[in-house]
């Protein structure tokens, strides 16, 4: 038998062709394990857990607003030298004084609050370029990783808190702030957040919140009475008239004797009225002064009759 010599004609099949690339070598086989099963779906929700939801915002909305309305009214009759307590106010009131915090400024903040973790979504609907949006993106999570730095802003404002005034609020809201993008952060794997961290964390920054919602009532109530210190004339004119003197503390208010023959003998006027509660009437004399003035109290009885006008109205061009 004759053996075929090396790189004779015996070969020529598996030599490659001319002009034909040689076929890549095939990846080596992975045995796959048993398909592992799906999770599965997350139950759907109750409607006891929307329930629960919307009781527990609700709550904690009407007691902000009740805390509030306390604060806003502490601060507007103290400045009277009143007290809330003494007058008497129900929880009804000052839920709905609350609302006088419910202005353009405070609405604005709120609805910016709202609106800029969708604002991705927002431009990706008003077909803004993809590069515009990413941009955004990789602005958001630029100022969200500095959230170190809000609190840290925020403690040193605390420090100054005597030269930030009447603006100290902005120390507690940047601490909130900082601690509510700290919570957006991803954390290392080996590193989970618990959840009595999540928790803790924001019922600081709720704190805080609170915090906010008090010094921004409190100053708006004593700039509120101030400006209507400055145009007590505007408010209702009172007429007291009684059938014995009154001992009004100096400088009081203007004074008439009648005479004997007159029942309600004594008038007292250029006074105002700055509450009525249970048949007791707030007074203030016309050019009231925080200072020197005093605040009286009239209490209606048998005794004196109690007339409302009107006030000076202020001046408008026709």
């Amino acid at each position: 038998m004759t053996a075929t010599p090396s790189g004779g004609p015996g070969d020529a099949s598996r030599q490659p062709r001319p002009g034909r690339r040689p076929a890549p070598p095939r990846p080596p086989r992975v045995r796959r394990g048993p398909p592992t099963p799906e999770d599965p779906p997350p139950p759907p929700r109750s409607p006891f857990d929307l329930v629960n939801s919307v009781a527990g915002v609700t709550s904690f909305v009407g007691a902000l607003m009740l805390y509030a309305g306390y604060i806003y009214t502490h601060a507007y009759y103290a400045y009277f030298r009143l007290s809330i307590f003494a007058v008497g106010f129900s929880t009804f009131e000052l839920v709905v004084r609350s609302l006088r915090l419910a202005t353009l400024p405070a609405l604005e903040v709120l609805a910016l609050a709202l609106l800029v973790p969708g604002l991705p979504r927002l431009l990706v609907l008003l077909h803004v370029p993809e590069q515009q949006v990413r941009r955004v993106r990789d602005l958001g999570r630029t100022v969200a990783r500095g959230y170190v730095g809000f609190v840290v802003a925020g403690f040193v404002l605390m420090l100054l808190w005597r030269w930030i005034q009447p603006y100290g609020w902005i120390a507690p809201l940047l601490v909130a702030g900082g601690l509510l993008l700290g919570l957006t952060q991803p954390r290392p794997q080996q590193r989970t957040r618990a959840p009595w961290e999540r928790a803790a964390t924001l019922l600081v920054a709720g704190l805080f919140l609170v915090w906010v919602v008090a010094l921004v009532a409190g100053e708006l109530g004593r700039e509120d009475a101030r400006r209507d210190a400055d145009q007590v004339v505007r408010r209702v004119a009172v007429v007291v008239q009684s059938s014995e003197r009154l001992g009004f503390a100096s400088p009081g208010p203007h004074y008439e004797d009648l005479g004997k023959d007159i029942h309600y003998r004594y008038r007292y006027t250029d006074l105002r009225l700055l509450l009525e509660r249970d048949h007791r009437y707030y007074l203030l004399r016309v050019g009231w002064d925080h200072d020197t003035d005093p605040t009286y109290v009239i209490e209606d009885d048998d005794t004196i009759r109690i007339e409302l006008r009107p006030g000076v109205l202020p001046r408008t061009d026709r």
